[in-house]
């Protein structure tokens, strides 16, 4: 999605002292990718998920386990039947009529090994889930870095639109500043009223203000910025570069919803409920396994009921050996695995409609992007208009006060409509950008929208 473009280290310069440079989209985009800690918990689970396959491969693999005991215990045995339990410990030998307290060693030493030969598909079964899983780890950490790659983009140019904010903020105090010289020097030539001086003095205030409210959305949106890329909010700075310019007109390309990270990511979850159908398909078969045995056994208790002294039977004294082939049915889990299959068709048909949602979702949200895109380009037209005229009317305005045909309110009131104007022309300019990016977020790709603003060298 963004490969192949460059990685700076601008955090670990701020962290070491060394003087800040500002950074570009693509550079604040890729800092996200290195640093956002979402990320790397996506990784890790895929991480997981790529162990889980190997772990089902063994299951190829002979099975061994070995038993080692020694034991003192008494010796008495008795005809009968237990169930399978796992409490009584389990006696062997004929009954010998006795019923005492009295002890005797016991050892026992083994192995068992036990192989399937063949599942019918079983075992594959396993390691097509664990495949099925992983692909969908890997599409959780593509649609992870796309979030956050959208995410540091989307926080870069708010942070740029705060920051033209503060510019023409400026402009409105500078201009207010000015006003302020003008009519004190009329006041004090007793050309106007003391009341013009005030009221000049309350706009200045008012200009400063709105200033103050635009360097406070800078500092907002340079901790979002921050919080994306792992710098100091203190120390961001950023290249508006493109950003303060219209981009040229181009028709975008067409959608394709299933590029999109989310369609991918959904149709991994699709593929890894087909996967656990199949492996319940393969459930209900006969299980084989060979085996072989070999165990030594000691004891310390004889037929005739009596017992050997000393430490006879702490080491295996009888040796034996076993090779067979076992064969295991589940007869009655027929009805439980019907259901279970049943229920994970249903499964598989509701993360099929989820997915068709989703690119119902990305083409309403393409063309919610080109509409707003459309709207934001003829809002440019006009709000350059509204410069000019804003820019005008100030200017005749303030002749007009200095000549003594106008009053301070209409100067205030121009200079109030040419500040908001040049906001409203930056802010127009930066809503194409965000249209663009609303148009690459649907089509699931940020580098040709990475790649237009950063065409252009830093905005002085």
């Amino acid at each position: 999605m963004l490969a192949g473009l460059p990685v700076v280290a601008f955090a670990q310069q701020a962290a070491a002292g060394k003087a800040a440079s500002p950074i570009t989209m693509t550079q604040a985009v890729e800092s996200s990718l290195k640093n956002y800690p979402s990320i790397r918990v996506s990784q890790e689970e895929m991480n997981a998920a790529a162990a889980a396959i190997q772990l089902a491969r063994t299951a190829y693999l002979p099975k061994a386990d070995a038993l080692a005991q020694m034991n003192r215990a008494t010796r008495n045995n008795v005809f009968g039947l237990l169930f399978p339990q796992s409490v009584i410990p389990s006696m062997s030998g004929p009954v010998i009529g006795s019923n005492n307290l009295g002890s005797v060693w016991g050892s026992a030493v083994g192995v068992l090994v036990t192989w399937e030969p063949f599942d019918f598909g079983l075992r594959e079964s396993n390691v097509d889930v664990a495949k099925a899983a992983k692909t969908h780890s890997e599409a959780v950490v593509k649609r992870t870095q796309f979030d956050v790659a959208v995410a540091a983009a989307d926080a870069y140019v708010t942070l740029v639109a705060a920051e033209e904010t503060v510019r023409a903020a400026q402009g409105g105090v500078d201009q207010a500043e000015a006003t302020v010289k003008v009519t004190d020097a009329q006041v004090n030539a007793e050309l106007r009223p003391g009341a013009d001086q005030s009221r000049a003095e309350a706009e200045l205030a008012a200009a400063r203000t709105e200033l103050i409210q635009a360097q406070q959305a800078v500092s907002i949106a340079k901790a979002t910025l921050a919080q994306f890329t792992g710098g100091e909010p203190s120390q961001m700075m950023v290249e508006s570069g493109r950003l303060v310019q219209l981009p040229p007109v181009a028709a975008p390309a067409a959608l394709n919803p299933a590029a999109n990270p989310i369609a991918l990511e959904q149709n991994a979850v699709v593929e890894q409920a087909r996967a656990q159908l199949r492996l319940l398909e393969r459930s209900y078969f006969p299980r084989f396994y060979l085996q072989g045995a070999a165990y030594g056994r000691g004891t310390g208790a004889e037929l005739d009921g009596g017992r050997l002294d000393g430490l006879n039977g702490l080491a295996p004294n009888v040796q034996d050996y076993a090779l067979g082939f076992t064969v295991t049915f589940p007869i009655l889990d027929l009805p439980a695995i019907h259901a279970k299959e049943a229920q994970q068709s249903a499964t598989i048909r509701a993360q099929n409609a989820k997915a068709e949602q989703i690119a119902v979702d990305l083409r309403a949200q393409w063309n919610r992007a080109l509409a707003a895109l459309d709207g934001a380009r003829r809002v440019t037209e006009n709000t350059q208009v509204q410069v000019a005229a804003a820019k005008a009317a100030t200017q005749q305005a303030t002749a007009r006060y200095e000549a003594g045909l106008g009053t301070i309110d209409q100067v205030a009131e121009a200079q109030r409509l040419l500040t908001q104007a040049d906001i409203d022309d930056a802010l127009a300019r930066l809503s194409v950008w965000r249209g663009l990016l609303a148009i690459a977020t649907a089509a699931g790709d940020l580098r040709p929208f990475l790649v237009e603003a950063g065409r252009t060298g830093v905005h002085q």
